[in-house]
């Protein structure tokens, strides 16, 4: 049964709601990657958004017309195995939800799951749900672990993270990479893609977890959702004027985050 594991306070009045689908989140949620979800509840009420998380996990239905942001985070082969067994059930929803513009962030094993299959480091391959182009294949004896850097070039935006996985994944002709690797070994080491957007969806293997140390895609991901729900000429707050506060004490003295960054 879907359960709603988190939502905003009541103790505020907001101008917008927003609906998250965390997806198998009580198998698939390693290396902290449920800080993902408390980020997109963060900027969301930055936003002046109530957030509300469900648990969509096994036998559950997913509503696409509910939803309007989706986390699906990565998990052990064992968990992933049995998630892979699962997500036939919901493979149309989750499909339409897409195609639809939905807007979802997957990350290492839900983004090699969305995809058509993947290879386990024993060599076994597991059917993904096929609603994306991308495929992984895995590599002997090695792993990619380090930090990475990557730029995209449609936001001209720069993403910072941390990897740590053993699949190899390369992108179908109609998907675009989160970003092109400036150091690091990204999606599989021989193109320097990392990540893949398609549409609304967002996938990495960055792990930490990703948004908490790129706020710029947080507000992204969130800003999209709500425009999708209630009209893309939505006046919202700058990701300046949200996030300005947020520099740490110690550089209090920098105007804005384009300062910081310097």
């Amino acid at each position: 049964m879907v359960y709603t594991s988190l939502e905003s306070p009541n103790n505020r009045d907001y101008d917008y709601e927003l609906h998250l689908a965390h997806l198998y989140g009580n198998l698939m949620n390693t290396y902290g990657d449920n800080g993902n979800v408390l980020m997109l509840k963060y900027v969301a009420e930055k936003l002046g958004a109530k957030v509300t998380v469900d648990i969509v996990s096994l036998d559950d239905d997913f509503d696409d017309n509910y939803y309007d942001l989706v986390f699906f985070g990565g998990g052990q082969d064992y968990e992933q195995s049995i998630v892979a067994q699962n997500l036939p059930r919901i493979k149309e929803a989750i499909g339409r939800y897409i195609e639809n513009d939905g807007v979802l962030l997957a990350i290492c094993g839900g983004f090699q799951l969305l995809g058509q299959y993947y290879v386990q480091a024993n060599g076994q391959r597991i059917e993904g749900i096929g609603v994306m182009g991308h495929y992984t294949l895995n590599q002997e004896n090695n792993r990619y672990i380090g930090d990475i850097k990557i730029h995209n070039e449609e936001f001209d935006e720069t993403y910072y993270g941390f990897e740590n996985h053993q699949g190899r994944t390369f992108l179908a002709d109609d998907e675009k990479p989160l970003g092109i690797c400036l150091y690091g070994n990204g999606n599989n080491k021989e193109d320097k893609t990392e990540g893949v957007h398609y549409k609304n969806v967002f996938g990495s293997y960055f792990h930490g977890p990703i948004l908490s140390r790129n706020a710029n895609l947080a507000y992204r991901l969130v800003t999209t959702a709500l425009r999708n729900k209630y009209g893309q000429d939505l006046n919202l707050a700058s990701y300046d004027d949200i996030l300005s506060q947020e520099v740490p004490e110690e550089y209090a003295d920098v105007k804005s985050k384009a300062e910081f960054e310097k």
